[in-house]
């Protein structure tokens, strides 16, 4: 990475393999990675603004990543949002569903499909 600044990533992931691999991979390219396994805490975490890259999956105790990502686009609830969230999944959506989740995220990774070093790219890449 060439930002003279660390980019702060929150990963809100409940599967502890991916959280530590997503994190390692990330550690190891430069950014200040934070993984919460809960939806509500994640919420909390992600309202703290404190974040440029916000992974979220879908499907994590609590609350989920779909309510979390409206939440955090209702601008009366969360006001000033300067991350960039991108969703992580596992499951297939209808495309009606991928359809609208893509509307409200900035980006959609299906987690088998991505590898540590892949997701590193993807995320150096955005602005």
């Amino acid at each position: 990475m060439d930002q003279t600044t660390t980019r702060k990533v929150l990963c809100v992931e409940d599967e502890h393999f991916i959280g530590e691999l997503y994190a390692r991979a990330l550690s190891k390219a430069g950014y200040d990675i934070k993984v919460v396994i809960d939806g509500v805490e994640g919420l909390k975490e992600a309202q703290t603004d404190q974040y440029d890259i916000i992974l979220l999956d879908l499907m994590i105790p609590n609350m989920t990543g779909m309510t979390i990502l409206e939440t955090l686009r209702d601008t009366t609830k969360t006001p000033h949002l300067k991350a960039k969230v991108i969703i992580t999944t596992n499951l297939e959506q209808k495309e009606e569903t991928r359809h609208d989740i893509e509307k409200h995220a900035d980006g959609y990774l299906i987690k088998a499909e991505v590898t540590p070093k892949q997701l590193v790219a993807i995320l150096d890449s955005i602005q």
